[in-house]
């Protein structure tokens, strides 16, 4: 195991965001995992914001062994996206990058704030790509991964305040909230994350006076 800087950025908040056109997606309520592709080695480690193994055998008995809970996600990942996505990085010169990061969430029927029930059904759900260390943009997501699960679209336009408040009143029919992403001129792609009232709700319940750190 290798301590790393954190793997995907700090989504900021709602406080001064800027009312600009974006894509909104699902924002699940998981364990953000990261899986580390190069044009010679293949797909050669992978780990949480925090941390990378080899992705091999013995890298994988190390993941389980330090974030039990979380033993479902390497089959899956190796079953559902492995293949298609080399294939898609090896024929597409938008990725002919040396190394490609990709962004998934790994969660279960019952998972909150990081936990996992042991019974339940589990999922990845690939929700971004990083080539040169720069975080493709949303367009280009969409176009080039919808063939494998990634989160769902649940509002494209200009980002509002009635928006916001929808997301939080629940109108949109996500758990824990969205992230809505665009393009600046000025600043590049940027990112915000909403989440529900409901759900603030739920942190309150189980975290008392600590749910504050499980929010936006």
């Amino acid at each position: 195991m290798t301590r790393i800087k954190l793997a995907y950025p700090k989504i900021p908040d709602s406080k001064n965001c800027p009312l600009e056109k974006c894509i909104a997606f699902e924002k699940y309520d998981g364990t953000n995992l990261h899986w580390v592709w190069e044009k010679e080695l293949g797909w050669y480690a992978f780990g949480t914001r925090r941390d990378r193994f080899d992705l091999d055998d013995r890298g994988i008995a190390e993941f389980n062994a330090t974030h039990p809970g979380l033993e479902e996600a390497p089959p899956i990942f190796m079953r559902n996206f492995a293949n298609f996505l080399e294939n898609l990085f090896r024929e597409n010169q938008q990725y002919c990058s040396s190394e490609i990061t990709v962004f998934t969430e790994f969660f279960g029927d019952n998972s909150f704030a990081g936990t996992h029930k042991q019974d339940d059904s589990k999922q990845l759900v690939m929700f971004d790509v990083e080539v040169d260390r720069t975080l493709i943009e949303p367009e280009q997501f969409l176009r080039d991964f919808s063939s494998v699960k990634i989160a769902r679209v649940v509002y494209r336009g200009k980002l509002t305040g009635k928006f916001i408040d929808e997301v939080r009143e629940g109108k949109y029919g996500v758990t824990e909230g969205v992230v809505c992403k665009g393009k600046s001129n000025a600043s590049g792609i940027w990112m915000v994350k909403i989440k529900t009232v409901a759900y603030m709700k739920k942190l309150q319940q189980a975290f008392k006076n600590d749910w504050e750190t499980y929010w936006e």
